[in-house]
């Protein structure tokens, strides 16, 4: 599906401000894969303390945003909506780039197998096509 008639991610992810790393979705297979993409205005608070002078995005942020689409693409799924998709942890992770305030940060999200309890899946975040983070996801669900 793409992003015309896609619900905004509050609409089906449980991550509010302050921690909405996702600004809007523009593809989703539901419980495959989705693409996405954060905008970082530069008014984000941890950019005052991360660092001083020289504004960069956390790369456990990256990471986050990564997993918040992964969670839209899984909880778009039919069986799986409604549920609380929570880090079981993560692996293979790779930071590439450095990330700065006004940076548009597109988000890309593949799923893994799936069961009722866990599952798995990667992900890359990039700027203008750089690749600034790559990692692998664990996660589990618990009650919502």
């Amino acid at each position: 599906m793409t992003a015309e008639g896609l619900p905004s991610p509050c609409e089906v992810i449980p991550h509010r401000d302050p921690f909405l790393f996702l600004t809007g979705v523009e593809a989703v297979e539901p419980g495959v894969g989705a693409s996405g993409f954060w905008n970082l205005t530069g008014d984000e608070p941890f950019f005052a303390g991360h660092f001083p002078g020289r504004p960069t995005l956390p790369g456990v942020l990256m990471c986050e945003s990564i997993a918040q689409l992964g969670a839209y693409a899984l909880l778009s799924a039919p069986e799986f909506a409604g549920r609380l998709a929570l880090f079981g942890g993560i692996e293979k992770v790779r930071f590439r780039r450095q990330v700065l305030p006004g940076d548009r940060l597109d988000l890309e999200v593949e799923l893994g197998r799936q069961s009722r309890l866990a599952g798995r899946g990667s992900g890359t975040a990039s700027v203008s096509g750089e690749i600034a983070c790559e990692c692998d996801l664990l996660f589990v669900f618990a009650s919502a």
